[in-house]
């Protein structure tokens, strides 16, 4: 990611907007209308005129997941590229001219998309249009800012992983050791030799089959008439030609069947932790809805049911979080992980921390969970829900990237209802298949003094 922000970093700090009234007295509708325009760029706006700012995404359909073999990494640099110029707009002009006029940006990469987000002044919006059609037509490829990138990103990864402890190995490493398919299981951080050995041939390649606005969405949130922000898209991006993007290979696999289990040293680590996936539901699925929820149950927030039984109640771990990947349960468009990370005392182990996990698992799939506790878990994720969207930018990203996955920006008003209708029983039947040990992978990362072999004793004379 640019600069080494996380969005959700970025997000806190942005201007924010108070909720549009709901459309009932429970449910929030967003207002979403969409155009298509002739070269296949799909527009999407969400018209909000509670603040005088707007949120801008571009979401092109291309990640980490489909980026050239022998090129990990690649995607991500690429992402850093475009903020390198182009012939009408040299290096540095993209960032004077929206942060000149009060507003921000910055872009991140994952496995099925790649989106490029500002927030301004509304009078800002022709500006930020132009310059995002501009680098959308070409970039300015040259050795010396592919080499600047490309030391840019091998220091973000010393940076991120290389030199933290723990490395990233709950998202980085879980996955290569979980997937079977090079375009899962690749790290898609990037080797070093790889980012070296990416040329300026590699890299127009990519912006011509992946970069063109037939692969892309453009996302507009804020202070703006849909039909003012439709006329714009077309004034500034219909003219770009559309161009063939190759095929996606088949990256589809199945659950796991037997559990692995890796151990693995970390020099900068002081205490133990374990990381523990399971393959998550195909997008669109019935089970996808329900699993968003009991990964919200069991790993949730300090209310949870590993939080509550194996940080407070065993004492076994110092914390416990969760990740879906590098996205969350609803933004992803390939095979995709729920995993759990946690840091446990070295008393504890990781047998033990499976085990307390795996007893908490089997209630749920033996009695399902009660009304009240379903309740309040779907009430906070609803929360969480709609407190992201209150976000001018984060609605603009959201609906970008909802339309790229989904093809519909409306699914942003149906994740509400399906979160609702998820069922005692649903959280069983998703509990028992997918949280198995047969579809787990675990990685127990230890500090290397703990896995030191002892040093024999002295012999006495």
């Amino acid at each position: 990611m640019r600069r080494r922000y996380l969005l959700a970093v970025l997000l806190a700090g942005l201007a924010f907007t108070s909720a549009a009234p709901a459309a009932d007295k429970d449910r929030w509708n967003l207002p979403v209308s969409v155009k298509k325009l002739d070269n296949g760029l799909t527009v999407v706006v969400s018209e909000d005129h509670s603040s005088p700012t707007v949120g801008v995404s571009v979401v092109y359909h291309v990640g980490m997941r489909l980026e050239p073999k022998n090129r990990t990494g690649f995607a991500h640099l690429f992402e850093h590229l475009m903020f390198e110029g182009t012939p009408n707009a040299k290096e540095g002009v993209f960032d004077r001219v929206i942060t000149g006029g009060g507003g921000r940006n910055n872009g991140s990469t994952r496995a099925d998309f790649t989106n490029y987000i500002e927030v301004a002044p509304a009078s800002a919006i022709e500006p930020i249009l132009w310059l995002e059609a501009d680098r959308m037509k070409t970039l300015d490829f040259n050795p010396a800012t592919l080499k600047n990138q490309q030391d840019v990103v091998k220091e973000e990864i010393r940076v991120n992983v290389k030199n933290q402890p723990y490395g990233g190995f709950m998202w980085i490493d879980i996955g290569q050791q979980a997937f079977q398919k090079w375009e899962n299981n690749h790290d898609g951080y990037g080797s070093f030799q790889d980012l070296e050995n990416a040329s300026l041939d590699d890299v127009a390649a990519f912006h011509r089959d992946y970069y063109g606005p037939n692969n892309a969405v453009l996302g507009i949130a804020g202070d703006i008439k849909p039909e003012q922000a439709f006329a714009l898209a077309e004034k500034y991006f219909g003219k770009i030609a559309s161009r063939p993007t190759p095929a996606a290979p088949d990256y589809s696999e199945g659950l796991n069947t037997q559990e692995k289990r890796i151990t693995q040293s970390d020099a900068l680590a002081q205490v133990p932790a374990i990381a523990a996936a399971w393959k998550m539901p195909d997008r669109g699925s019935k089970d996808q809805a329900p699993m968003a929820v009991l990964g919200e149950l069991l790993a949730g927030g300090d209310a949870s049911r590993f939080y509550q039984g194996i940080v407070k109640g065993r004492e076994l771990a110092l914390n416990v979080e969760s990740l879906y990947g590098l996205t969350d349960p609803w933004t992803y468009d390939g095979p995709t992980l729920f995993t759990v990370f946690a840091l446990y005392k070295p008393n504890s182990s990781a047998d033990a921390m499976l085990t307390a996990m795996d007893e908490e698992i089997a209630k749920v799939a033996k009695d399902g969970v009660d009304a009240a506790t379903l309740q309040r878990t779907k009430t906070r994720m609803l929360a969480n829900w709609y407190n992201d969207l209150e976000s001018i930018l984060g609605r603009a990203d959201t609906l970008a990237k909802l339309q790229t996955l989904w093809g519909d920006a409306n699914v942003v008003n149906k994740i509400p209802g399906w979160i609702e209708g998820v069922t005692s029983a649903d959280v069983q039947r998703v509990a028992k298949t997918y949280l198995t040990q047969a579809n787990r992978t675990v990685i127990d990362r230890k500090p290397a003094a703990m896995m030191a072999p002892a040093a024999p004793a002295a012999s006495s004379k």
